[in-house]
C-alpha cells in the first residue's frame, strides 16, 4: 500500500506543477505539449494548430519518464 500511495502523491504533485511548454502524455496515450493550464483542465497542443482540452486527472506523466527501447 505504501509504494502505491507514494506514487499517487508524486502524480498529484506533477499535475499541480504543470506549466506552459511542458511535454506530457495523457491516460489515452496522446503525446503533446501544454499550451495553457486552467483549474480543472489543460489545453494540450498535439500538432501545429491542433489543441485539445484534457482533464488534469487524465495527465499521466512526462515522456522523459518513459524508458526508451534499446536498439
Amino acid at each position: 500500500i505504501r509504494p502505491q500511495q507514494k506514487k499517487q502523491k508524486e502524480l498529484v504533485k506533477f499535475r499541480n506543477a504543470l506549466e506552459k511548454g511542458q511535454k506530457i502524455v495523457t491516460a489515452g496515450g496522446i503525446y503533446g505539449t501544454v499550451k495553457e493550464v486552467k483549474e480543472g483542465y489543460v489545453l494540450v497542443e498535439v500538432d501545429s494548430n491542433v489543441a485539445i482540452r484534457v482533464d488534469k486527472n487524465m495527465v499521466m506523466r512526462d515522456p522523459s519518464d518513459i524508458a526508451t527501447p534499446a536498439k
